[in-house]
């Protein structure tokens, strides 16, 4: 799943739109690698200006503050790119674990879901949305729009089954946390991820689907969804059992819940209620450490504020009303400035009406907001929508900066001088992952047993989600509009190869997990990073001429 990010949307916009002949890969017909072929600074300044192929994905256009105004001091120019890189970076990490996690968390918990539940409906809805918009929008724009999705997909739910669960592993065991990862669950979602890539290998060998053959495709996520809720209320009620009898004996063991899993510090065990508090001690730093402390708290508020005046947060900790109206009026504002500067291109009249339309309803929200919460206390009535809307705006705040950082990351492969096809391998599908990789690698790190319990349902529901829901749906658009003949898959004898590496990686997770008593460990990480680097290491090889086709025999 890996759950993506606004980029994919943005960059399938741009390929599909631009007309290019069967077998040509769209990217290449508007790339920025003749940069290096310009002599002086002022010939490479001008050619990024006018090569609409240097133009940014993001807001900001770093090829131009490279090439124009850092054309003199490049090395300085290099250094402040990679500065950015290190600020982005850190908004993507730290808006994952103080806004996303915990809207995750109290979320679940208002709705009374389990971890299993919630990693698997929650977090690949948030991760997951915009790759399921991005593919449709691949498969119903254009001819070669279909291997885009195809590719987009698989290779999205690769790296999160591979990279973010081989790094949750490492992570966990590298802080000496024993998780036991549920085992009926964690059986569940790989068996259903790998009957529809099985599913899907199948569809692709025949080369084309039918309307009904799709529409049987998307049902399969009908039926998970089902068993998922099965399987919540069944345990629900053992688990129900379970406590009675403790009540009965006046004294609670601790237990392994099914649903939950476990986590157990191999020194102590503490309480969540019980954690110590390190603030209530505070030491004057000396004046260097002072100076240090002062000069990151001045550095960091240009971050923090945005985010804090757009992102509903109603836990005590941090309860504050002037923010929550603020955050709740302009909260729509920002989606639909967003909308208007990445997607919309609407005229300046159109773009006047709807942002009175929507400020006129963020500056009712903030009224209703001042004049029905109270100054000293959390609101504590419709906790379901307040939640909702700062996990929406949580996600909307991680997607856009994965936005802008991936534009940086393909921006500084063009000025090192990587070719497309190695920057589209590496860079660019690591940034389309990296929202997957911070939210569940954050829900892991800093949500306890709940958390890392969703992360890892999340790693699997997720790439579960894109493939049923994303390209079932696709699926279901193009087979109706070629109703009563079948859709015709694009020819790509390199698909089945991925989805060959996505089984083995799943294969060795069901193999190895049950033998670790489901413990998450050393083993299984890096049997899985392993599986993933040598799934590159392939890919590299294909892009710079070294192998052969992969599988075009069998599709033949």
């Amino acid at each position: 799943m890996v759950m993506s990010s606004f980029f994919k949307l943005t960059l399938i916009l741009i390929i599909t739109s631009t007309p290019t002949s069967y077998g040509e890969t769209a990217i290449t017909t508007a790339t920025c690698t003749a940069i290096h072929q310009q002599n002086s600074p002022i010939s490479k300044c001008n050619y990024v200006k006018t090569n609409t192929g240097c133009i940014p994905k993001g807001y900001i256009n770093y090829l131009q503050i490279f090439y124009c105004n850092f054309s003199q001091f490049p090395q300085l120019g290099f250094i402040f790119l990679l500065l950015w890189l290190v600020v982005l970076f850190y908004i993507l990490s730290n808006t994952a674990s103080e806004y996303f996690c915990p809207a995750v968390e109290h979320l679940s918990k208002t709705l009374n879901l389990s971890p299993a539940i919630a990693g698997t409906t929650l977090l690949p809805l948030g991760n997951g949305s915009t790759d399921v918009f991005s593919s449709i929008i691949a498969f119903t724009t254009s001819t070669d729009g279909g291997d885009i999705g195809l590719n987009s997909i698989l290779g999205g739910a690769i790296f999160v089954s591979t990279v973010v669960v081989g790094v949750l592993s490492l992570l966990i065991t590298y802080r000496r946390r024993i998780v036991i990862v549920d085992k009926p669950n964690f059986i569940r979602d790989v068996v259903f991820l790998l009957f529809t890539l099985s599913n899907l290998l199948i569809i692709i060998i025949i080369g084309k689907i039918t309307f009904w053959s799709s529409l049987f495709f998307v049902s399969t996520y009908i039926i998970y969804i089902l068993l998922v809720s099965y399987m919540h209320f069944n345990t629900m009620k053992k688990h129900k059992t379970v406590i009675d009898v403790a009540d009965e004996d006046d004294q609670i063991q601790s237990t392994r819940v099914p649903l939950l899993g476990s986590v157990v510090d191999e020194e102590n065990v503490i309480h969540p209620s019980e954690k110590p508090v390190h603030f209530e001690e505070q030491v004057v730093p000396d004046d260097p450490k002072r100076w240090i402390v002062t000069f990151f708290y001045v550095i960091n508020m240009p971050i923090y504020i945005p985010r804090r005046l757009t992102i509903p947060v109603i836990t005590k900790e941090k309860w504050s009303k002037p923010f929550l109206v603020m955050s709740v009026a302009l909260a729509p504002l920002m989606v639909a400035l967003i909308w208007n500067t990445q997607y919309g291109k609407l005229g300046l009249k159109s773009s006047m009406v709807i942002y009175f339309v929507v400020g006129s309803i963020g500056i009712a929200l903030g009224t209703c907001t001042f004049a029905f919460t109270s100054s000293t206390a959390p609101p504590q009535k419709c906790l379901v929508l307040w939640y909702a809307l700062g996990f929406l705006m949580s996600v909307t705040w991680t997607y856009l900066t994965a936005d802008e950082l991936v534009s940086l990351l393909e921006s500084l492969g063009n000025i090192i001088g990587m070719s497309p096809s190695i920057i589209g391998l590496t860079i660019l599908a690591w940034g389309n992952s990296i929202g997957d990789l911070t939210s569940n690698v954050a829900m892991a790190v800093y949500g306890g047993a709940h958390g890392t319990q969703i992360a890892m349902s999340g790693c699997y529901a997720g790439p579960l989600f894109n493939v049923l829901i994303g390209l079932g749906f696709s699926f279901v658009f193009v087979s109706w509009s070629n109703y009563p003949a079948s859709y015709v898959i694009p020819e790509d004898p390199n698909l089945c190869e991925t989805i060959g590496f996505l089984i083995v990686g799943l294969l060795w997770a069901l193999v190895i997990l049950p033998k670790r008593d489901m413990r998450l460990d050393y083993t299984l990480g890096g049997g899985l990073l392993v599986i993933y680097f040598c799934f590159l290491f392939i890919k590299l090889a294909r892009a710079l001429g070294l192998l052969g086709a992969s599988c075009s025999n069998l599709i033949d």
